[in-house]
């Protein structure tokens, strides 16, 4: 096997712990570069201010992002009370600041409550959102006005961490799409006081979490080294938490070919893992009836050929 072989083989996950200051698609870029490999993709965006979990795909595996991205997030967030900004965090100009914070702990905490659940959040007008074809932090750079629509988010579970007016630090637990400067912004107009978001770190996205993460840093210099293969995570455990059926040798000749096989009698209907025996992710499968009224998986996407 040559080293091109080599590397059309090499399919799964990095998990970046994202430092400050670079965009996702730089350090998607730093993957590239470091890896060799053209095929490398976020299943996410994370602001250039914020850090942590950024999930990068790299060969084969790009195809998985589609199931992985539509994923949970959870994130500290540190909130400045008694000020506002035009992009509601740090980055923008102050529309409001100084504002007494006659707030409790306690009032805080009831009206963090009132946010956990489905909710509507209007995006914030500086950010990636598009407004009919253009994106509506570029028009209102250009000073003009944006209106964005609410769109229905869910916050799953709110917790103050630290409670040190004028600044708090809180446990976001969202629905991928969620705005955390947006939710910064509404919690201070519902307290009155003004609030602007001043650091945010994500530290879980999907099923991946710090723990799993290794710093931008540490893997440049395991580029370097040639030893970065240590941190790849296998495509099939991207998806851990789906079904997984074990393919013989046979069979994954046919799956890669495009074909059925056969399924179990008491097989259940959904999208499952098809694995080699190696624990190599072969395909994403779904369970269809056969010509003959026997139940078959049939392949839905087939990760190397």
């Amino acid at each position: 096997m040559d080293s091109q072989d080599v590397k059309n083989a090499i399919s799964g996950v990095l998990v970046v712990d994202k430092p400050v200051g670079m965009t996702s698609h730089d350090v998607v870029q730093a993957i590239r570069n470091g890896t060799g490999l053209r095929r490398a993709g976020h299943t996410g965006t994370l602001d250039p201010r914020a850090s942590g979990v950024l999930v990068v795909l790299v060969g084969p595996a790009v195809r998985l992002s589609e199931f992985v991205s539509a994923s949970d997030k959870r994130y500290q967030a540190i909130i400045r009370l008694g000020s506002t900004t035009d992009t509601f965090d740090a980055d923008g100009k102050f529309t409001r600041s100084g504002e007494p914070v006659d707030v409790t702990e306690d009032q805080f905490e009831k009206v963090l409550k009132t946010f956990i659940g489905e909710i509507e959040q209007t995006p914030p007008p500086y950010s990636a959102v598009k407004v009919q074809g253009r994106k509506a932090y570029e028009m209102a750079r250009q000073g003009e006005e944006v209106e964005l629509l609410p769109r229905k988010i869910t916050v799953h579970h709110l917790e103050v961490l630290e409670w040190a007016p004028p600044e708090v630090v809180i446990d976001v637990h969202c629905s991928s799409g969620t705005y955390v400067r947006s939710l910064a912004n509404d919690l201070g107009n519902t307290l009155g006081c003004g609030a602007y978001l001043v650091g945010l770190r994500r530290t879980k996205s999907g099923r991946f979490s710090l723990r799993d993460a290794t710093p931008l840093r540490k893997l440049q210099e395991a580029f370097h080294a040639g030893n970065w293969y240590q941190y790849l995570i296998p495509a099939a455990e991207a998806l851990a938490e789906w079904p997984a059926i074990e393919l013989s040798p046979d069979e994954v000749e046919d799956v890669r070919h495009g074909h059925r096989v056969k399924a179990a009698a008491d097989a259940q209907p959904g999208l499952v893992r098809g694995v080699s025996t190696q624990g190599e992710l072969v395909a994403l499968m779904d369970l269809v009836t056969g010509e003959t009224g026997e139940p078959e998986w049939q392949p839905k996407k087939v990760f190397f050929s």
